[in-house]
């Protein structure tokens, strides 16, 4: 067959647009290599027309599919909940089965996902913070930020300032190493919390434990590792900090649980079937260990799930509209426990990345290997809708890294440089439709991180089904006339509207310029210096001066942050993040793009604009950190903001 048209079968690209005057071809060798990973031959004739696709799906209030309509067709519906009904318009939400018969006798099956029309909104308007919580240590910490960290952080921002969410990096696991990967970015199972979170004095069975004195010998061992980060330089230390929670937990699992905690521990294995007994056998593998020892892994991931739930619950009780919300990576780490699980859902040879842009010239590897499209609805997509419904859990909202990889992702064939990757479609609207069914069960906002190259279509889908977008400041313009900074009215409503991220510089850098130099030092520009630091200066300039147009004061570092969260409060964004390190004026990014060991990714505290450490008793008493947060609210009072733009 000719390899364009197999390749368009299988949904992969044999060409791409970065820009719309703008062609790419896909070398050949990649489109070949792609579609041995999906376990097609160039050389054999396609398969003939199936009666039904292998995933239809059914908009409530929508019109009919028109897979299921076809003249003379019958179709009956085995649902989800049960019992078998003829196919009609309206079937009750969930993933049913549906059989099809024609006149000659062929017959078909397909999952049927009924979807309601859109995600669940945000309950008003919300102002929130955007921190990395390993990076935020309290003076309880082991070391690193934990899950009581984050109940508190949100206790103080609800109670205080009236914040609506806290957004975190993804907690899930990671993959155990010398050192470990501390890439939130790169986990070894999506599907599972990691336990290096857990606050070990909230385990119930701490209170009861009667190796008190080894205990003690343990939290003091967690205060050092809190000393070193806080006080002595140190980077954060997940290994040491892991072995230490690890010694400790030990013992608290030798205590015996009381009734009800035993019931409570059962009901989640069972919740949780044959994922966490597969999660829980790779865990006890990665230490050298027997099955003896899954049971401990297993009991981990209930105790972070329910503190995961308890610091949900403590940032709804401080009034807040949505709450945590949880981020979900683009995927896995390729030796992690979610690919030896089920290695067969991945492609082989293949790792996901994204296309040169004008951000990378040359393109990117992140090293993580793609779901098969095909093997993926082969399974009525279940491993995707498991994973969705232990988000969910312990969640106000769900941020979808790269959320364009709903729709399609740029695989990478081993071996060769992420330029030469092509794109890889998927079922964009069945992924779409079991986010949107599994978030209503919840009743949970979406969020989409859809920054960088995104087909206007796949924006389209999104906004039209109640996924929120992600908008950052320095890259609103009006792209499609003058270029210049998009006045507050212009900005989308649909969106968490922040500065800066965890790959961006913090505000305060880019606002000095020292975030250029610092590339400089570690040899990551691409052009001259010169050149680099007059076109950034040039950049913020601009958008200064927009502020000032707007009334905004911006002389002095604190104040310019200030106007451009206030400037942010002016838009109808439904959602307006502060970066926590901006609150207090910490230069130091989270993470650097384009570096490994040049420079210390994900392990720095929070600082504050002189570069010491602070923990969250500092923040609650930073003056820094009140007034920002104060000037935002401000910012969307009655006499500022537009009609219906003030944060509940």
């Amino acid at each position: 067959m000719d390899l364009a048209r197999l390749a368009g079968l299988h949904g992969v690209a044999t060409s791409y647009q970065p820009s719309r005057d703008v062609t790419v071809q896909v070398p050949e060798r990649t489109v070949h290599a792609v579609l041995r990973a999906l376990g097609a031959d160039a050389g054999e004739p396609g398969t003939p027309p199936r009666l039904l696709p292998p995933t239809v799906v059914q908009w409530a209030g929508g019109p009919a599919p028109a897979a299921l309509t076809a003249p003379d067709l019958t179709v009956r519906v085995r649902l989800e909940g049960g019992g078998e009904v003829p196919w009609r318009e309206e079937l009750p939400l969930g993933v049913h089965r549906a059989h099809a018969t024609a006149p000659d006798g062929r017959t078909a099956t397909a999952t049927l996902i009924v979807a309601p029309e859109r995600a669940p909104a945000v309950p008003g308007r919300a102002l929130g913070l955007l921190v990395q919580l390993y990076s935020l240590l309290s003076e309880r910490s082991w070391g690193m930020g934990d899950l009581g960290d984050l109940a508190e952080l949100a206790d103080w921002a609800g109670r205080t300032h009236g914040a609506g969410f806290v957004q975190i990096n993804p907690l899930h696991t990671a993959v155990p190493g010398t050192p470990t990967d501390p890439s939130p970015y790169r986990p070894s199972s999506r599907r599972f919390p990691d336990p290096v979170y857990l606050r070990v004095e909230d385990v119930p069975e701490y209170a009861r434990c009667g190796a008190r004195q080894a205990l003690a010998a343990l939290a003091d061992e967690g205060a050092r590792l809190r000393t070193e980060v806080l006080d002595k330089g140190a980077h954060i230390d997940r290994d040491a900090v892991w072995a230490v929670k690890r010694s400790a937990l030990e013992l608290l699992y030798a205590v015996p649980r009381e009734p009800a905690r035993e019931a409570a521990y059962a009901a989640y294995r069972a919740a949780a079937g044959p994922d966490l007994d597969a999660h829980a056998a790779w865990c006890a593998r990665a230490e050298g260990a027997g099955e003896d020892r899954a049971d401990f892994h297993r009991w981990l991931a209930w105790l972070t799930d329910a503190q995961l739930t308890a610091a949900q619950r403590a940032a709804k009780d401080a009034g807040m509209s949505v709450g945590i919300v949880h981020d979900l990576a683009v995927g896995v780490h390729p030796e992690g426990a979610d690919v030896w699980a089920a290695p067969g859902l991945y492609a082989p040879g293949m790792t996901v990345g994204a296309p040169p842009d004008a951000f990378n010239a040359r393109g990117q590897d992140w090293g993580l290997p793609p779901w098969r499209p095909d093997t993926l609805a082969a399974t009525g997509y279940a491993p995707y809708r498991a994973l969705l419904r232990a988000l969910f859990r312990g969640a106000g909202a769900l941020r979808i890294d790269h959320v364009m990889g709903l729709f399609r992702l740029w695989w990478v064939p081993e071996g060769s440089p992420p330029a030469e990757g092509t794109y890889v479609t998927y079922d964009g609207e069945a992924m779409l439709a079991l986010l949107v069914l599994e978030a209503h069960r919840a009743q949970v906002v979406v969020i989409g991180e859809d920054l960088g190259t995104v087909e206007p279509r796949v924006r389209q889908a999104l906004a039209r089904r109640g996924v929120l977008g992600t908008s950052v400041l320095w890259f609103e313009r009006d792209w499609d006339g003058d270029g210049r900074p998009l006045e507050p009215a212009a900005w989308r409503a649909d969106c968490l509207a922040t500065v800066t991220t965890h790959d961006l510089p913090p505000t305060a850098a880019k606002l000095s310029g020292s975030h250029v130099e610092l590339r400089d030092r570690l040899g990551l520009l691409t052009r001259p210096a010169e050149q680099e630091k007059a076109e950034d200066a040039a950049d913020t300039a601009e958008w200064l001066a927009v502020l000032a147009a707007h009334g905004f004061a911006t002389e002095g570092e604190e104040a310019a942050v200030a106007a451009l969260y206030g400037f942010l409060a002016r838009t109808p964004a439904r959602l307006v993040g502060v970066w926590l390190p901006d609150a207090v004026g910490d230069r130091r990014p989270q993470n650097l793009p384009g570096t490994w060991d040049q420079y210390p990714n994900w392990r720095l505290p929070l600082a504050d604009a002189a570069g010491r450490p602070l923990t969250l008793e500092e923040l609650r008493a930073s003056q820094r950190a009140n007034a920002l947060l104060g000037a935002v609210r401000e910012g969307a009072g009655p006499r500022t903001a537009p009609p219906g733009a003030r944060f509940v």
